[in-house]
């Protein structure tokens, strides 16, 4: 299959271009920079030039492919104003994007989070927030994947709050940015709220599975770790780079800070059944081994 995927050079979508490339798909991935396009071609892709909100760039990318895999999201968290626009103009790509899909049972994946449910770990079943600080995200990706039912094979892959590869990515990485940045390993609230987690390489695995076979109007958790606690999580940061763990404020997180608070421990079971998804690399706290102090 001919895959456009936007995102291409993040975390998880490194891992998912060369998890498509390493199993007989073919790649064009859309790059904002020199530095991006060269990292892309350097992994096998295509060169597609463009940023997410170059809407006809984007529906030119997905007119010429198979398949869409869609990643790319803004990078700038630093105030809840900042994470809107992101918001925002993932909502307008996504639009694009399906827009020119719609009617050709041609597969579009996007991402999303795990949902937070009260009491217990969320399941593919849980419908995603629509309010909220990242209630815009939730509003986009399940207006993607009503468009099933006019021909869209849309799904969504969920994922937890730590995507990491080699003790890097996610809320974890957060976390780690914050206490290289304060010299505290810090975190909000009692610390024993608990944040699911997945790694990149086995996220990927997920995309590609989804892109293959999953119905249209799915949803998939690329969840391995169910919940780690998030004082375990400072624990390790702390002792690999030398620092004090103490519990600090939640608005020393910025936006983020309401959620880093939340306990929202998510399950995979239904993923691995149905997709036969098995997560083989290492988990959060053991991968978190690997920051350099």
């Amino acid at each position: 299959m001919h895959v456009f995927v936007t995102g291409g050079t993040g975390t998880i979508g490194s891992a998912v271009v060369a998890e498509l490339l390493g199993n007989g798909h073919t790649v064009l991935a859309l790059a904002r920079s020199d530095r991006s396009a060269h990292a892309l071609a350097e992994a096998g892709a295509e060169v597609l030039r463009g940023d997410l909100t170059d809407l006809d760039v984007l529906r030119s990318g997905a007119a010429r492919s198979e398949g869409v895999i869609s990643l790319a999201f803004g990078r700038d968290y630093s105030s809840q104003d900042a994470l809107a626009r992101a918001i925002a103009e993932e909502g307008a790509a996504l639009d694009a994007l399906a827009r020119e899909l719609l009617g050709s049972d041609r597969p579009i994946v996007t991402v999303s989070g795990t949902p937070w449910v009260p009491g217990r770990a969320s399941t593919e079943a849980d419908p995603l927030p629509t309010d909220g600080p990242v209630g815009g995200r939730g509003r986009s990706v399940t207006a993607l994947l009503d468009l099933a039912a006019r021909g869209l094979r849309s799904t969504a892959v969920r994922m937890p709050r730590t995507v990491h590869n080699r003790g890097e990515g996610g809320f974890a990485g957060l976390l780690v940015d914050a206490a290289r940045r304060t010299g505290v390993a810090g975190y909000p609230g009692d610390g024993t709220q608990r944040w699911p987690a997945v790694h990149a390489l086995d996220a990927a695995v997920l995309f590609r599975l989804a892109l293959e076979s999953a119905p249209g109007g799915t949803s998939w958790h690329a969840v391995a770790d169910e919940g780690d606690r998030v004082r375990d999580i400072a624990t390790v940061v702390g002792r690999r780079l030398g620092l004090p763990v103490e519990e600090v404020p939640q608005e020393n997180f910025g936006p983020f800070g309401p959620i880093f608070a939340m306990d929202q421990p998510a399950s995979g079971a239904h993923t691995r059944e149905a997709l036969g998804w098995q997560p083989t690399h290492a988990g959060l706290l053991a991968d978190l081994e690997n920051i350099r102090p």
